[in-house]
């Protein structure tokens, strides 16, 4: 029985997507290849992996075996190649870690650029997903650590405290509601909204959450930055809820307010997770212990 390592890491990608479509973007090959070698798996195994519906792919009992001996060969070859880059000078040692819309703008700049900046062989492959989509892929091995809210189900992963991040609703300091210090969600959810792109984390979570109040956000544009959309909602373009931290950083320069949101959901505790800490090699253990100041 043969598998390299394309072939684990194809088939967790389409496991954790949930659809070979997208396992193969993610994993840059085409749907023909990525079936192909699918198909191969399946045939030295003598036994389905997948069941393959309208909706996508899930694993079946021989599929979660091959899982999970997938995650531990990844890990292992993770950790074995970090810890050659020990004895390797010119030897580029990659960090690959996700993190949510809040701690990829707010809190990992800063913390990231301290920790780059004294390590050269150091490379760190970060992407912004949602935290549900995180912990898959920290726990399916493609992703060595993530940041995520902690009220998510983390599953068997481990979790280390990294920041709080509260969101506020911010409104131009002309607007009636600029005497408010705390509003509920439900209050504003029909407002006009100035908002994140589609396809943001956050933005993805505040519809979520406007949905299950029985509202559909209605926005009169769509931004790429907090700036972006701290500089409309000064002009009195909409309303918007950016984290506690941006607001405070562009009200010192704009004419803006921010709101307390009084909903649970509105204040976060982000967490650094990994499969195990121990486990993971030198530098990923070294990045964890920077976020989070644990020895």
């Amino acid at each position: 029985m043969r598998f390299d390592l394309t072939d684990l890491r194809l088939f967790l990608l389409v496991v954790e997507a949930g659809s070979i479509t997208h396992g193969a973007a993610q994993a840059n090959m085409t749907l023909p290849s990525a079936s192909a070698r699918l198909r191969g798996m399946e045939e030295v195994i003598g036994l389905p992996l997948l069941e393959r519906g309208r909706r996508g792919v899930v694993t079946t009992p021989a599929g979660d075996a091959v899982a999970h001996h997938a995650r531990i060969v990844l890990r292992q070859i993770e950790q074995m190649r970090g810890e050659l880059n020990e004895f390797s000078k010119g030897l580029k040692s990659q960090i690959r870690l996700m993190a949510n819309t809040a701690a990829m703008t707010e809190f990992l700049p800063e913390k990231l650029a301290l920790f780059l900046a004294s390590r050269p062989n150091v490379d760190v492959d970060l992407k912004e997903r949602l935290s549900t989509e995180i912990v898959k892929a920290v726990a399916g091995g493609s992703a060595d650590i993530g940041v995520i809210t902690d009220a998510v189900d983390h599953g068997n992963l481990e979790l280390r405290p990294f920041a709080i991040d509260r969101l506020v609703l911010v409104v131009a300091r002309s607007n009636p509601w600029a005497d408010h210090r705390r509003m509920a969600f439900e209050d504003v959810a029909e407002q006009e909204f100035v908002g994140l792109s589609a396809g943001s984390p956050l933005q993805d979570y505040l519809g979520d959450h406007a949905a299950r109040a029985g509202h559909t956000l209605a926005f009169r544009i769509r931004l790429r930055t907090f700036e972006g959309i701290c500089r409309m909602v000064a002009q009195g373009v909409g309303v918007g809820i950016v984290p506690e931290t941006a607001a405070r950083k562009y009200r010192r320069t704009m004419p803006i307010h921010s709101i307390h949101l009084t909903d649970g959901w509105a204040t976060r505790h982000l967490a650094i997770c990994a499969n195990k800490f121990n486990d993971l090699h030198p530098h990923a253990l070294e990045l964890a212990k920077h976020l989070t100041n644990f020895s």
